[in-house]
């Protein structure tokens, strides 16, 4: 019993699954039944019987099946398979070439081989739950990798996250933001305080802040920032709740979080794209303004 069990585990070594099926090569099945020519011995025995091989008990590789397989058993295993693409026979085509192929032992191993091609079979049905079960986290994990390159291109690009703690790295992005304003920016911002003027002194345009009546930014404070540097006009409004800042009328960008609270959670800063939703933005932010 033990001699058979070790038989059928090398023949299943040499069993692999193209299209869908599960087969053994020409020159593995020339070995298994000794023959002195090699794989010669059973092309011969095909070509002279081809009417008892339809292409499902044999078929030939293609150069395709052949580099896949190659890179599976390895280079070393079969010289043979750089002359000429190797042909592949099925359950039923061992079967069948048990009957046309005259060695010593092509009777035994043919058994031994019909048993292999049994066990692995049984072998799949009795595990077919984890089969499914491994299928279906294989997916799980390729949809969680097509999500995470999404979100990383959609970050990298347009949209920024951080995290908590990142303070410098939020107060740098708003500056880098506020740049690109030449002519006039709107800041939206519900709790802005002082913390918006040491940001603002150093840009060279006109900085219009919507923001709702609050202690954190008191007219004493707006009076005496444009004592100094007279680019900043304030208007109490509370009709927004998120936080927005409109470069030049064309460019909008909407953050998670006021500037005095950046860096303490996670928050994220996206450049606007949707024409429709720039342009009511845009709208509501200047009738407040003419207002």
């Amino acid at each position: 019993m033990n001699e058979l069990i070790e038989k059928n585990e090398k023949v299943e070594k040499i069993i692999y699954e193209i299209r869908g099926v599960h087969i053994i090569l020409d020159s593995d099945l020339a070995k298994q039944y000794k023959c002195a020519n090699g794989t010669k011995t059973i092309n011969q025995a095909v070509s002279r019987n081809k009417e008892k091989f339809p292409s499902d008990f044999c078929f030939q590789l293609t150069d395709d099946e052949y580099k896949s397989l190659k890179s599976q058993i390895g280079t070393t295993k079969r010289t043979s398979m750089a002359r000429s693409l190797p042909y592949a026979f099925t359950e039923q085509g061992v079967a069948m070439l048990a009957t046309v192929i005259h060695t010593k032992v092509a009777t035994e191993v043919s058994i031994n081989i019909m048993r292999a091609f049994v066990a692995m079979r049984h072998f799949i049905i009795d595990n077919k739950d984890i089969y499914k079960s491994l299928n279906n986290l294989n997916n799980k994990i390729i949809d969680h990798d097509d999500k995470i390159n999404y979100l990383f291109t959609k970050f990298s690009n347009n949209e920024k996250v951080f995290l908590p703690g990142e303070i410098y790295d939020a107060y740098s992005n708003f500056i880098y933001i506020f740049k690109e304003a030449k002519n006039e920016l709107i800041i939206i911002d519900s709790y802005a305080d002082t913390t918006l003027l040491d940001i603002i002194k150093k840009l060279k345009c006109m900085v219009v802040l919507i923001t709702k009546n609050s202690d954190r930014l008191n007219d004493l404070d707006i009076l005496k920032y444009n004592e100094q540097y007279n680019n900043l006009e304030v208007i109490r409004n509370n009709s927004f709740h998120d936080r927005y800042f409109i470069i030049d009328r064309k460019n909008i960008y909407q953050s998670g979080t006021s500037i005095n609270n950046a860096g303490k959670k996670i928050f994220s800063i996206n450049k606007m794209n949707d024409i429709c939703v720039k342009k009511t933005l845009l709208n509501s932010a200047i009738n407040i303004i003419n207002n």
